[in-house]
């Protein structure tokens, strides 16, 4: 099955691809696996790799490295809640590893599943960059530091009560 990028893709990615020289185009490999991942609602398929690697003239090898290496893309469905705790030092030495127990006891999930009314799944990540906060996890594109179970409570019965696009 050939996957056709959306017009609208194509116009997003040939303007980012405006930032490099022509042959260059794989630079944009991370924005345009961006674009189709959020059209896609929030996971690669194989087909959308092979698609990005057919646009930007690039190997489907080198697409799927760059897939598989970025805790951002996903590679199989996700809940509508994507939760990515960092499990890197400064949050462990912080309290992280108290904060997944709690998450996946809250959840009933372990680290990388994802609940079974596919709201929420749970990440462990490298770094979020926000180490001066930590613990901390992030939730779509809001970061949530210096947390503690309850913060966690607070923040989880404040998602559940309200509806939201995918991924927040």
């Amino acid at each position: 099955m050939t996957v056709v990028l959306s017009y609208q893709t194509k116009q997003a990615i040939d303007c980012w691809l405006t930032k490099y020289p022509p042959e260059q185009r794989q630079s944009g490999v991370l924005f345009a696996l961006k674009l189709v991942q959020e059209e896609n609602g929030g996971w690669l398929t194989e087909n959308l790799m092979d698609a990005v690697a057919a646009y930007l003239k690039m190997p489907k090898i080198a697409v799927y490295e760059v897939a598989s290496f970025y805790s951002l893309f996903e590679l199989k469905p996700i809940g509508r809640h994507k939760i990515c705790v960092c499990t890197n030092i400064a949050c462990q030495l912080c309290g992280a590893e108290e904060i997944v127990e709690h998450l996946e006891k809250r959840l009933g999930i372990k680290m990388g599943e994802t609940t079974q009314d596919g709201r929420f799944t749970l990440k462990g990540v490298e770094c979020l960059a926000a180490c001066g906060g930590a613990p901390m996890m992030q939730i779509g594109p809001v970061y949530y530091e210096n947390l503690t179970p309850e913060i966690v409570d607070t923040l989880l019965e404040k998602i559940e009560q309200e509806p939201g696009k995918h991924g927040e």
